[in-house]
């Protein structure tokens, strides 16, 4: 049985007065994935939804492109061994190769030092291209970016328990939440809804808006990009390189998204009513309201 939340005895103060009672903690165990009995990483995750965590990172690094390229994946069943429901092998199907070197190369690069600046972003260009222009116009109604952030928190039922996982959502253009996953980590929580959207056949996510609780970062960008999610919102600050990307990629990214105001840092021409507004001396732009 997956097991997302664990529960433990605390000791609470409220002023110097202790009081003891049991709490909810997010659970974090490793999973370690295979391709083929071949170990590809292990990553610290939420048990739960596993199987598309996989495949939203299968799709994210480049090793798929389409749920049919995926043969299977399977948690390794050993009833020896008590970490057996923490591995899970993926088996492709036939004709479909694993650059194994550049794996090795971009793995290590993304635990040991983060990914680096334009060099990337040059090599996300040139293997994922930039989104089309929407040639309708606008097509993102100002009440539905003020919807999501009340919407994605009201979805957050582990968060609720716990107060420590990251959420992402994904929300059709009328606001609809489409899918939520939770995990200790952010990415992973994008992983698994991209990895839940690749096995449901709604890639590629036109259209679409993904929401996540914290803040934008590259590789959150990233990730949806190879989603081709047009519109990327934020409830924290997008990075630097988070910003570059999706200007490169000619997507909508929103930071500090709020029930009445929002930031827009690229493409607000998506947004209906909206647009970039000039710099104000001596201090950024201030935000949509």
């Amino acid at each position: 049985m997956v097991k997302s939340v664990s529960r433990t005895r605390v000791t609470t103060f409220k002023g110097n007065l202790p009081s003891g009672r049991e709490d909810g903690l997010a659970v974090e165990e490793p999973l370690e994935i295979r391709i083929g009995g071949r170990s590809l990483t292990v990553v610290m995750r939420t048990p739960g939804h596993d199987v598309e965590l996989a495949a939203g990172l299968l799709l994210s690094e480049g090793i798929v492109s389409s749920a049919g390229q995926i043969g299977a994946i399977a948690h390794c069943r050993d009833p020896k061994d008590p970490q057996h429901e923490n591995v899970l092998d993926v088996r492709l199907v036939p004709g479909v190769s694993v650059d194994w070197r550049r794996l090795k190369r971009s793995f290590f690069s993304n635990t040991s030092c983060g990914l680096c600046g334009k060099t990337t972003i040059e090599s996300v260009k040139v293997s994922t291209p930039p989104l089309p222009d929407d040639v309708d116009g606008a097509w993102v109604a100002l009440e539905v970016l003020f919807r999501l952030p009340r919407a994605l928190r009201a979805a957050q039922k582990v968060f609720e328990e716990t107060g420590g996982l990251h959420a992402c959502g994904l929300f059709d253009e009328r606001g609809k939440l489409l899918l939520l996953r939770e995990d200790v980590g952010r990415h992973n929580a994008v992983d698994k809804t991209i990895g839940a959207a690749l096995l449901s056949g709604m890639i590629p996510l036109s259209r679409h808006l993904v929401m996540v609780s914290g803040r934008a970062s590259f590789e959150i960008v990233q990730k949806v990009l190879v989603a081709r999610v047009p519109v990327v919102c934020a409830v924290s600050a997008p990075s630097s390189l988070a910003v570059d990307l999706a200007r490169e990629a000619n997507m909508t990214l929103v930071g500090f998204l709020r029930e009445k105001s929002f930031n827009v840092y690229s493409e607000a021409e998506r947004i209906e009513g909206c647009r970039i507004a000039p710099v104000v001396a001596g201090g950024a732009a201030p935000p949509v309201s």
